[in-house]
């Protein structure tokens, strides 16, 4: 028997909120990778024709990729943890939860790579060659660049970031899906399988069944 009671929560409003908290949820992995992001370090230096360069120190150029790195997968644990716990969400689930986990995993990127950047410009500000202090009697500059949020500005490999945290989450919510034995997932309202009497025989039918 399913034993799951109706939910005072309509499945609309339910769909409603996973959207918007997988949304607030994003924000806060954005501010959280914005403080955790490593920032990269270089210089502006002066060459002797007189013009400005801008270098990275040693291996610093790598943090651009190991930041981007790590918003994706912050973002995955974020999806992950989310759709298992929609599923303990038992009266709703179903397709329209499926679908809710998708939106909000994706607004939830959107929102992390805006909150992202945001902080990460605030923090760090913009690198402007032009205005560096260097001059022949002193031709280097230190400077601290902030940490790229995505792998590159091409419409691919935004909608990448913004997309792989939905997949993710739907792909963990249908594994958990399909190794369920009810055909119902245990939500609301049940559907239970016709059970047959087994003392009930192909003799007993009547004569129009045989």
């Amino acid at each position: 028997m399913n034993e799951v009671a109706p939910q005072r929560i309509s499945r609309r409003r339910a769909v409603l909120v996973t959207v918007t908290g997988l949304t607030t949820a994003g924000a806060g992995v954005g501010a959280l990778w914005a403080w955790l992001a490593p920032p990269i370090h270089g210089v502006v230096a002066l060459t002797k024709s007189g013009e400005r360069v801008k270098a990275y120190l040693g291996e610093e150029a790598d943090h651009f990729f190991v930041a981007a790195v790590l918003i994706v997968g912050m973002l995955g644990v974020l999806a992950v943890v989310a759709a298992v716990l929609l599923w303990q969400w038992r009266a709703h689930r179903g397709a329209a939860m499926v679908a809710a986990l998708a939106i909000g995993a994706a607004g939830g990127a959107a929102a992390a790579v805006g909150v992202g950047a945001v902080l990460v410009h605030l923090r760090y500000g913009a690198i402007d060659i032009a205005s560096a202090p260097v001059s022949p009697q002193h031709r280097v500059h230190y400077i601290t660049e902030g940490p790229a949020v995505l792998f590159g500005h091409s419409p691919l490999q935004i909608a990448a970031t913004v997309l792989l945290p939905a997949g993710a989450a739907a792909l963990v919510y249908a594994l958990v899906a399909v190794s369920t034995h009810r055909d119902d997932l245990g939500a609301w309202p049940p559907v239970e399988n016709p059970v047959i009497d087994p003392s009930v025989t192909v003799d007993d039918a009547l004569p129009s069944a045989q």
